[in-house]
């Protein structure tokens, strides 16, 4: 009977074994510690990251609707010089003058200053326009601030469509215009504005009460004659531009953007001929 007892219980071996495995399972189910690496996150994973989010650059800080009241934004010009594809803009009409929705006007500038972030983000390539002697220096200027291009001047047709053939070399494109005013007078449009369109190139325009925003990506509809609807529209696009720089630096390890005195650097500032 005690012989049989002894023969039912489980042998040395197989105790250890079973051991064996408990001890295994166990070390399979409890979590491996993540391996942290001193190797800068790869910039394509960054970008998708950041596409994702509405609004990573905050950008909708930059200003309120009593800024763009207090620069002038709301006016347009007068009732008879009105763009039909204009009229989803017009809040109303004053004294023979029309006057702007100031509530779409800043939804627009925001989605406009997003984009614009994310370009500088992707260190892509800016240029200014503007056709407006009276606002030529400022915009120059911003440009100049923001580190990147401008164009006050006649602009010569096919200088975007045709511009292997013109610089007899092969020429990189702008990734994204942006227009302060997209008229070259008052009747006829920017041509910069016709051609950037031919070349699917991302536009920003201010688009005034006698302009056609049809051809442009990110119209924002405001007055763009008043200098200090202007000066406010640059403030607010180098700010943009500047926020995308400085993050890209920052997640890829680099100095500061204040480090390169982009402020001093007129390399990246052109006028035409």
């Amino acid at each position: 009977m005690l012989r049989k007892t002894f023969n039912n219980l489980p042998r040395f071996g197989q105790l250890c074994a079973l051991q064996g495995r408990l001890q295994s399972t166990q070390a399979a189910a409890a979590p491996t510690p993540a391996v942290k690496s001193d190797e800068p996150e790869d910039i394509a994973v960054i970008e998708e990251r950041v596409l994702k989010h509405a609004d990573y650059f905050q950008v909708h800080n930059l200003f309120t609707v009593r800024d763009l009241f207090n620069a002038r934004v709301h006016y347009g010009h007068k009732e008879g010089s009105l763009d039909d594809r204009m009229r989803p803009y017009l809040y109303g009409s004053r004294l023979g003058h029309l006057i702007f929705d100031l509530d779409k006007t800043a939804a627009h500038l925001r989605d406009a200053l997003n984009f614009a972030a994310h370009i500088a983000f992707r260190d892509g390539i800016i240029i200014f326009f503007n056709r407006n002697a009276l606002n030529a220096h400022l915009v120059e200027q911003k440009a100049m601030e923001a580190g990147e291009f401008s164009h006050t001047r006649f602009w010569r047709g096919g200088i975007f469509t045709n511009a292997n053939v013109q610089f007899e070399a092969v020429t990189r494109l702008p990734d994204l215009c942006i227009f302060l005013n997209t008229q070259n007078n008052v009747l006829t449009q920017h041509t910069a504005v016709r051609d950037a369109a031919k070349m699917a190139i991302p536009t920003i325009g201010i688009v005034d009460t006698n302009c056609n925003p049809n051809l442009i990506t990110y119209p924002v509809p405001g007055n763009d004659d008043s200098p200090a609807a202007v000066e406010l529209y640059c403030n607010l696009f180098k700010e943009a531009i500047w926020r995308g720089k400085r993050k890209r630096r920052e997640l890829l390890g680099l100095p500061p953007l204040e480090e390169l005195h982009f402020k001093g650097d007129r390399s990246r500032s052109t006028k035409g001929n």
